[in-house]
């Protein structure tokens, strides 16, 4: 079944729209919930369960048409393992931008018609809730340098299970989303601790953007070149990795 490249373009949008709504909804609608006992904190099995079911179910609406990458750093190395066309990845990374933006806009809307949620949109630290960020509401004092190679590892782990699970000779093929997701959730219970847990520039971008624009903070959208990097970087490296462990003819 072939998809034109509008339909491919519209998966990817869709995807990286239920991605973001499943990752900024819950961390805006979670709010409230208190502290385990020892100050442990519910919000990051929350969180990450929320995101892993979120991307599961995208994957599964959306992975015959498009791939599911719903991460430009995917879509990077998918173009780099010869699986993506450099001008579909483009437009996917355009969509994928789109997506996140427009995801992030509608759970600001649903905030809007709450006082107290309105106000925790337009207060960078906690509208960022589902945002990379180094060193701003973070309980941990992280250098920068640490969280760089923290993105950087967990992208590398997160799109070699992506491009190995998705081979088509793979004997796990099938359950491939399953896999994905349940790595996409183990990087967020490593990560949101830390740094906020970025694994993707889409996923940084659009909370910096609408932050800016609703809150006039800019602190964000100025450290997010750190979330487009690093995520790349990891792809990067799982494509030589992908291509290196390929099987011989």
């Amino acid at each position: 079944m072939q998809w034109s490249t509008g339909q491919r373009c519209l998966a990817e949008f869709l995807g990286t729209f239920g991605l973001l709504i499943s990752i900024t909804g819950a961390a805006l609608l979670s709010l409230n919930v208190p502290l385990g006992g020892g100050g442990v904190d519910p919000r990051v099995l929350l969180l990450s369960l929320s995101l892993g079911f979120g991307v599961l179910g995208m994957i599964y609406a959306f992975g015959d048409v498009s791939g599911a990458h719903f991460n430009p750093a995917v879509t990077i190395a998918m173009w780099l393992s010869g699986r993506t066309q450099p001008k579909d990845a483009v437009l996917y990374v355009v969509a994928q931008l789109l997506g996140g933006i427009v995801a992030v806009a509608a759970v600001a809307g649903v905030a809007y018609g709450s006082a107290s949620l309105w106000h925790s949109v337009t207060a960078p630290s906690v509208a960022l809730a589902a945002q990379g960020y180094s060193g701003n509401g973070s309980p941990y004092t992280v250098a920068m340098g640490s969280v760089f190679l923290l993105e950087v590892v967990l992208t590398f782990f997160l799109v070699t299970v992506i491009l190995f699970s998705t081979r088509g000779e793979g004997f796990a093929k099938n359950l491939a989303p399953v896999g994905i997701a349940l790595t996409l959730a183990m990087t967020n219970f490593v990560a949101i601790p830390i740094d906020g847990a970025s694994i993707n520039p889409a996923r940084s971008f659009a909370p910096a953007v609408l932050s800016a624009a609703l809150s006039g903070d800019h602190w964000a959208i100025q450290q997010d070149w750190l979330f487009w990097v690093a995520p790349i970087v990891g792809g990067i490296l799982a494509a030589v990795v992908e291509r290196l462990m390929r099987p011989s003819a």
